[in-house]
């Protein structure tokens, strides 16, 4: 998860989310941002973040090869939505 930049004042709302088509899984993912402007990607939650926390987890090759591609927490998708609500959220386009 990306942490919350501090210097930005919170959101008007609690949570928003979107789903792209991320081209670096080939896959559909959904990112989620929190008023405080931390993020997360359902993806990475649900497979990278399980198979480096636990190297026993079973992936099928398909998925295996997907996950050496996610860029996790510093992914572009993950950072350019966000970057999109701040500035709508500062009144700047």
């Amino acid at each position: 998860m990306i942490e919350a930049k501090a210097e930005l004042k919170l959101a008007k709302w609690q949570i928003t989310a979107t789903t792209i088509r991320c081209d670096l899984v080939d896959d559909f993912v959904t990112i989620m941002v929190n008023n405080d402007w931390s993020t997360k990607c359902a993806w990475y939650n649900r497979y990278k973040q399980k198979a480096l926390e636990d190297k026993k987890q079973k992936f099928d090759k398909a998925i295996r090869l997907k996950i050496e591609k996610c860029a996790g927490p510093e992914c572009s998708y993950v950072i350019d939505y966000r970057d999109k609500l701040i500035q709508e959220e500062s009144g700047s386009k």
